[in-house]
């Protein structure tokens, strides 16, 4: 008996791809493996977070990086390393910005739900542009003195301004770029393609294709930015004549060791940091276009498996949404043939056992959508039979 049956929980096929809601990605063997080791010993995190730091910056092309609890932590620190630097007296004031540049400037079109990172670090939210374009001359006049940062919202096409510009805008008066490229993998190019057209710091998530653990997130960028941050991350119940870093002190760097910072609820444990290592390291490996032609496989399987079914259109989509390179299941459905709206039918699939979880943002238009990624290869077979079921009006089965 398994760990969930013992719970009395029902598990899920899960072709929402790597959604928090249901779990995130399944890690390889020899992640839970490295995982599993580093349970058995001790080690400082400091250590850990610095070697974590040269696998990183091998993998991404910048200067330094840190393994955050997750991508949205991973802005939070970001936020939070804008607004202190390396000032101790600031990183203690935080979320506190009383007096500091404490604005960070996104374009009206990127703001979503998940700037509240920034606001949680004390930063003040000023929007440039539209929420249907922007031109550069409003990005340059929304720069002030109390400009912290500029935040650009990856996987946006061609809406808005183009990162190039953006960071050409933003490095003319001397501000960091902030990018969320959470879940802007694949493709494996994005890993190195941020940084290298002048991002400060990049957010990406430990728990989607990369296949870390689940509550991870990595932060890379400018190694004074990773510094500030990974130090406003650590346990710092710490005295200057011990601490690790008391080098900054000598340099000049730091006036003292900042106290518990405001990133000290974003720790990364042990395990987490060493299986989303081993997972980055594994990933640089991966067949990738091998996993596209299995991906396709899965989805040929669902539309071909719901062919001909009256009130039922399904349709193989290639790049998915927002270019994406990863197939998808279109499912739209008819109701005034069918008699059940599209929530409906998210709903009865997921009444059933196993759950079975799709991506439901285009519902309301009678759109369902599957992806691939987290699918085993005997589940869209699964998924067919219970939609015909369902569809047919056995609902539950």
């Amino acid at each position: 008996m398994s760990v969930y049956d013992q719970l009395g929980i029902r598990r899920v096929i899960n072709g929402r791809s790597y959604s928090t809601k249901v779990g995130g990605c399944l890690m390889a063997p020899e992640v839970l493996q490295a995982m599993q080791e580093a349970a058995q010993s001790f080690v400082r995190i400091e250590d850990l977070q610095e070697a974590a730091s040269r696998v990183i910056a091998e993998a991404t092309g910048a200067e330094a990086g840190m393994v955050t609890s997750g991508a949205s932590a991973a802005l939070t620190l970001a936020a939070a390393a804008c607004l202190a630097g390396l000032s101790a007296s600031r990183m203690n004031a935080l979320p506190d910005t009383s007096g500091l540049r404490n604005e960070i400037v996104i374009q009206r079109l990127h703001r979503n739900d998940y700037d509240r990172a920034f606001r949680v670090a004390g930063a003040a939210i000023v929007e440039a542009g539209y929420n249907y374009i922007t031109f550069p001359y409003e990005l340059e006049n929304a720069l002030t003195d109390r400009t912290a940062a500029v935040f650009f919202l990856a996987g946006m096409g061609d809406r808005g301004l183009s990162f190039t510009t953006v960071a050409d805008i933003a490095h003319k008066r001397k501000v960091p770029v902030i990018v969320d490229a959470a879940a802007e993998l694949p493709p494996r190019e994005n890993l190195r393609n941020f940084i290298s057209q002048g991002a400060d710091l990049v957010a990406f998530s430990g728990g989607k294709h990369i296949q870390g653990p689940q509550s991870t997130g990595i932060l890379c960028g400018r190694k004074d930015l990773i510094l500030s941050a990974s130090l406003q991350q650590q346990d710092m119940d710490v005295f200057p004549e011990t601490w690790p870093y008391r080098h900054l002190l000598a340099e000049g760097l730091m006036e003292g060791p900042p106290h518990h910072g405001l990133g000290r609820g974003f720790k990364a444990a042990k395990e987490e940091i060493v299986g989303l290592v081993t997972a980055l390291q594994r990933y640089q490996a991966r067949d990738l276009e091998n996993e596209l032609r299995t991906w396709s496989t899965r989805i040929q399987t669902i539309v071909r498996g719901l062919a001909g079914l009256d009130g039922i259109e399904a349709s193989f989509v290639y790049p998915g949404s927002g270019g994406r390179p990863v197939p998808e299941a279109h499912i739209r459905v008819d109701e005034k043939k069918k008699g059940m709206t599209a929530w409906e039918v998210i709903n009865e699939l997921q009444n059933g056992d196993p759950i079975i979880a799709v991506y439901e943002s285009f519902a309301s238009s009678g759109l369902l959508v599957v992806f691939p990624e987290t699918l085993r290869d005997d589940e869209p077979e699964i998924i067919v039979q219970r939609l015909k079921k369902v569809l047919s009006g056995q609902s539950g089965l």
